[in-house]
């Protein structure tokens, strides 16, 4: 019998860790090659890690919720036959596992239970149950260095504190401390669930997609200086083209020819005119990004949103374009986007006008600083010059509202740039081949 460490693998280049939200196998239970072994989340996006091998689970190493990074052993599966070299690394966490077996009865003696209702820090709750093992105040747990993401502290950081705890002398933790009286402040308390005053209302918990965006929205808000700037464009010609082509194309390309592409299009075309729009900040500098990666936010049968990113999307000519939108619209859907497939986009467009909405304010997606929401399409009277004379006459219109980031993108940019993408799209050839 041998022992292989099923790894959290690779997702993307962008994506350092995952969430475990679900266990699919228990200890135990037999598994075939390829076959789903847990449920992870990257963001937005969730996926199955699978077994590469056929075997037994026989050790779960995270639990449900526990944050992982790439490349970590997060199970143990028993094999017929092969080396039992895998066993090795067991080894290199005996010293740990010796030192905190040292130090835990007399971490019990000189410290109370933690409790992390007031801390600002985000535990994960398997560093919480070693802490509360080993008798570590919140206090204490908050002078760790973490070294995971955003500072965060892993399984690995509190072993190591707890080794290195154990190393020192045990009088010095015993030793008495002054009798001053230590000011209490008291806990928040925790969020109580809502309660029906009616008894007829129902109370529904926000899944983690849901969560997530409200915690991504509201850090938007909090981060960028949102204002907007509105242009209405004349999309006739626009219209009346994809009317003459749309079968067509659908025919020749097995895709569907929608609007989407087109603004698309438009958009990365603005982007190359206006580089100062491609950019992100950090802290008190810009990043001009080298590349134009266009975030397409797409509404999830269940209601919530996911921006998958089409990459270099002023390299793609309009096949190519609508392709690529169709490719992620459909993955999204279906639940089969990838993790790096959200991931590196430097702006934004998102189509209010799909449920009938004229125009929006939409949120930033940080750290870009524009986002372009597309209205409906509507037909309404309007002035035509022509040399003969002004007259009214029936046109196809749509407004265009884009919300960026006042702190480094002033009106007369965020103005000019939706202006260049309603010029462009008012100088539609109606004789433009595809």
């Amino acid at each position: 019998m041998a022992k292989f460490e099923l790894k959290l693998p690779k997702m993307g280049e962008s994506v350092a860790e995952a969430t475990i939200t679900n266990w699919l196998k228990n200890v135990g239970d037999t598994i075939a090659a390829d076959e789903a072994v847990l449920e992870i989340a990257t963001d937005k996006v969730d996926s199955e890690v699978p077994s590469e091998v056929s075997g037994t689970l026989t050790e779960i190493l995270f639990q449900v919720n526990d944050v992982v990074k790439v490349g970590q052993t997060i199970a143990i599966i028993e094999t017929e036959g092969g080396s039992p070299a895998a066993e090795a690394p067991k080894a290199e966490t005996a010293p740990v596992v010796a030192a905190v077996a040292a130090t835990v009865e007399v971490a019990k003696e000189v410290a109370a239970p933690a409790d992390f209702s007031g801390s600002d820090k985000f535990y994960s709750p398997l560093v919480k149950n070693i802490a509360k093992e080993e008798g570590i105040s919140v206090a204490e747990l908050d002078t760790i260095s973490g070294s995971g993401k955003e500072g965060r502290v892993t399984k690995e950081d509190i072993l190591n504190y707890i080794k290195n705890k154990g190393n020192q002398p045990v009088a010095a933790v015993a030793a008495p401390a002054p009798a001053v009286a230590a000011p209490v402040t008291p806990a928040p308390a925790a969020q109580a669930v809502p309660v029906s005053v009616n008894g007829g209302d129902e109370i529904v918990e926000m899944d983690r997609m849901r969560k997530l965006i409200s915690k991504y929205m509201v850090e938007s808000v909090q981060t960028s200086a949102h204002v907007q700037s509105f242009i209405e464009v004349d999309v006739t010609n626009i219209v009346k083209w994809r009317d003459k082509v749309k079968n067509a194309f659908e025919k020749r390309e097995g895709e569907k020819l929608t609007f989407t592409p087109i603004f698309m299009e438009a958009v990365a075309k603005a982007l190359k005119d206006f580089p100062m729009m491609n950019i992100s900040v950090e802290g008190e500098y810009i990043v001009k990004k080298k590349n134009i990666n266009l975030g397409m936010a797409a509404a999830l049968p269940n209601g919530n949103l996911i921006v998958p990113v089409i990459k270099n999307a002023d390299q793609l000519n309009l096949v190519g374009m609508a392709k690529a939108v169709n490719d992620l619209g459909n993955r999204a859907k279906a639940g089969k986007l990838k993790p790096d497939d959200t991931q590196g986009g430097t702006y934004t467009v998102t189509n209010v006008g799909t449920f009938g909405s004229v125009f929006g304010t939409p949120i930033i997606n940080q750290p870009q600083v524009g986002i372009l929401a597309l209205g409906a399409i509507r037909k309404v009277p309007a002035v035509i010059e022509t040399p003969e004379g002004d007259f009214i006459g029936i046109r196809q219109k749509m407004f265009l509202s884009h919300s960026y980031d006042h702190r480094v993108v002033d009106g007369a940019l965020g103005g000019s740039f939706v202006k260049r993408v309603a010029d462009y799209l008012e100088a539609w050839d109606l004789n433009r081949e595809i």
